[in-house]
């Protein structure tokens, strides 16, 4: 998108939103008539999403087709919306990578791809647009990590680092920035039931939601400034069982619990 006049129209910009969870939280926004900022990879998987959801909620729905892996891409995108006139007033950091398998057998690209996203992508976006909050007096912020990130996750170790440091991050996040009138929360949506076959075991209806009741659950709580978000009962508790187990015990249980559930072939 491209800002060709000044406009004080306020947007939720949301990233990884052509799909899954994503999608599913730029509907739940634009059913409640916010204004959206639809970010993703591919511009034509992006064009339809911004389309119906213009035709069937009223709302103005801008893209950007942005591949957050890529720091040149990304320092270009942050530019335009620091040059630009369009208010954000909520930021969703819902993209994200994942891998699965022994970490000595991935291919180091994929594993900096993940970081460039999972981690890196999400602060730099968390910095441009909390400084833009900033000045324009508060705004909130959402960064999407998971359960894995309770707990060191063998067999996902990277992922589940990546997911460690977005919860620790935005909970610093949140203390630190009362002052500007920006709140921060944080989403572990536990596994959300997917269309991809590769994680399909670990997706089983009677286990997991789907990506709509995660989102409904995630706008009433941001309704409410909640810090931490976490939907479903059975995801609460397994948020808190780390804490009460040993921490051999809990990487013994993660290990078994990934290499069970992992896509075929990945042993």
């Amino acid at each position: 998108f491209r800002p060709q006049e000044p406009c004080m129209t306020r947007y939720a910009m949301i990233t990884g939103a052509s799909s899954g969870l994503g999608l599913a939280l730029a509907e739940a926004l634009a059913r409640r008539g916010r204004n959206l900022i639809l970010v993703a990879r591919h511009r034509e998987t992006l064009e339809p999403v911004a389309i119906e959801l213009a035709q069937r909620f009223g709302v103005e729905v801008l893209l950007r087709a942005c591949d957050l892996s890529q720091p040149l891409r990304l320092s270009g995108f942050v530019l335009e919306l620091e040059e630009g006139e369009r208010r954000i007033d909520l930021l969703v950091n819902c993209a994200g990578h994942r891998t699965y398998g022994p970490f000595l057998a991935h291919e180091w690209a994929d594993e900096q791809d993940l970081l460039e996203v999972n981690v890196l992508a999400l602060s730099r976006l968390c910095h441009a647009i909390g400084n833009l909050m900033a000045v324009q007096g508060g705004g909130q912020i959402l960064n999407v990590a998971g359960l894995a990130g309770v707990a060191p996750g063998p067999w996902m170790a990277t992922y589940a680092a990546s997911k460690a440091y977005v919860m620790n991050f935005s909970q610093a996040l949140r203390e630190e920035l009362k002052p500007t009138g920006i709140k921060v929360s944080v989403l572990c949506p536990g596994p959300v039931r997917s269309s991809r076959r590769r994680i399909a075991r670990l997706e089983g209806k009677s286990r997991c939601l789907s990506p709509e009741e995660v989102a409904l659950y995630t706008v009433r709580a941001l309704a409410r400034n909640r810090a931490l978000i976490l939907p479903g009962r059975r995801n609460r508790w397994l948020a808190i069982a780390p804490r009460l187990l040993p921490n051999w015990l809990v990487r013994k249980l993660a290990g078994v619990i990934h290499r069970r559930y992992c896509p075929a072939g990945m042993e």
